[in-house]
């Protein structure tokens, strides 16, 4: 198949959907692939790395579209909604699009790549399970924001991580807490110990304490009842407004005793919930220091401004956005197995074969012959279920 990368135009965005090596694996696999010029530049890819693994350049963003039957994007329409709509413009009817496009949180978006009779497939909606671990992007792209955070947290910190015994007298471990202890939680663990902190963490799935225990940290135990915290895709469950007043009632102790917080708590698709309130924050000591990882869902401290660093009651509060596009040559690298490794599901004998029993693709499947598909996304379009019979065609 014809697989076109173009530049990415959400502002601020480094990476690239496909990077040089990962391009050749497909090149051996049959696959045509064409770049637009520079899309690879701001990761540390330059057009001639693609010429030597045999892509070619286009001359520009029209061609490119027009020459694609498969497209890779890192932001898609939905994740790009502004300088997105432009490539409406570009798609033909029947070309696969696959890419980030956060439909639950945009599903009026959906509707115009449904509009634009595009095969849509949203990474974002990867299910959980161990076969489809190798194409989860929000997995990808977690590991790198845990990473991150560590070394933010680090760098505005007044403390420095690790113990020292110096002539000058010993210097005491700094305290790190991290709540939720998802990819991205677990790597923020990994990264706070091998700087030397003393790490504790927290998440309302009593299940992840093995794992928390094995990385060297503590595990906070509260006496909450979170019931079922996990979805059947393997996400935290949202939880009721008076789960989480307890669980900031009993939460406040251990903030006011942590020099660093890292939050880590999304819901896909839905305002992220408050875990640390202002009231909170107040106990904590100056000097502290919290970066909030769902500062692009509103935030898990009620003080957060995202893509803005605030000071209140002397502790630092920053509320990064797109964590993973500030190391974007790592980042890039991942994103572009987790979407060549999503191609050769979705091909055979190097031709489109889209087998809707296979859940990898039904549930990243959005839009196809100029309908949304995807239950989920009808749901809160407020569109009627499709027949079985519109829902079961197995291959195009």
């Amino acid at each position: 198949m014809k697989v076109g990368i173009p530049t990415e135009t959400f502002p601020g965005e480094r990476r690239v959907a496909l990077v040089p090596d990962t391009a050749a694996l497909l090149k051996k696999a049959g696959h045509e692939v064409q770049i637009e010029r520079g899309a690879g530049v701001q990761a540390g890819y330059s057009d001639s790395a693609y010429e030597e693994k045999g892509v070619t350049l286009a001359a520009g963003r029209a061609e490119l579209f027009s020459w694609s039957e498969v497209i890779f994007q890192v932001r898609g329409l939905g994740a790009n909604l502004e300088a997105g709509q432009a490539d409406l413009d570009l798609m033909k009817a029947g070309q696969v699009i696959i890419a980030g496009l956060d439909p639950l949180s945009e599903p009026k978006a959906v509707e115009k790549l449904a509009a634009a009779k595009v095969m849509a497939f949203s990474m974002e909606l990867m299910p959980r399970i161990t076969r489809a671990q190798s194409m989860d992007i929000l997995s990808s792209m977690a590991t790198i924001a845990g990473y991150k955070a560590v070394l933010m947290a680090a760098d505005a910190s007044i403390r420095m991580f690790p113990m020292f015994m110096t002539a000058a007298g010993t210097v005491t471990p700094a305290r790190v807490f991290i709540m939720g202890v998802g990819v991205a939680g677990l790597q923020a663990i990994s990264m706070g110990r091998r700087l030397g902190a003393i790490v504790k963490a927290y998440d309302v799935r009593p299940a992840v304490k093995e794992q928390v225990q094995s990385l060297g940290a503590k595990f906070v135990e509260m006496e909450l009842d979170a019931g079922d915290a996990e979805t059947k895709g393997g996400y935290a469950k949202e939880m009721s407004d008076e789960f989480l007043r307890k669980q900031r009632e009993l939460m406040t102790e251990t903030l006011a005793e942590s020099h660093v917080v890292i939050t880590t708590a999304a819901i896909p698709g839905r305002k992220s919930p408050i875990l640390v309130t202002a009231e909170m924050v107040a106990h904590m000591m100056p000097g502290s220091v919290i970066i909030d990882l769902a500062a692009e869902r509103g935030g898990n401290c009620e003080l957060t401004k995202a893509g803005e660093t605030v000071v209140a009651h002397g502790v630092t509060i920053l509320g990064p956005l797109n964590l993973a596009s500030t190391i974007p040559l790592h980042a890039s690298q991942m994103f572009s197995k987790n979407l060549t490794t999503f191609l050769a599901e979705l091909t055979k004998d190097g031709a489109l074969a889209l087998d809707m029993e296979n859940e990898v693709l039904r549930e990243t499947l959005i839009t196809r012959d100029g309908e949304v598909v995807h239950p989920r996304i009808r749901d809160l379009l407020g569109l009627t279920p499709m027949t079985p019979a519109a829902e079961s065609t197995s291959t195009a």
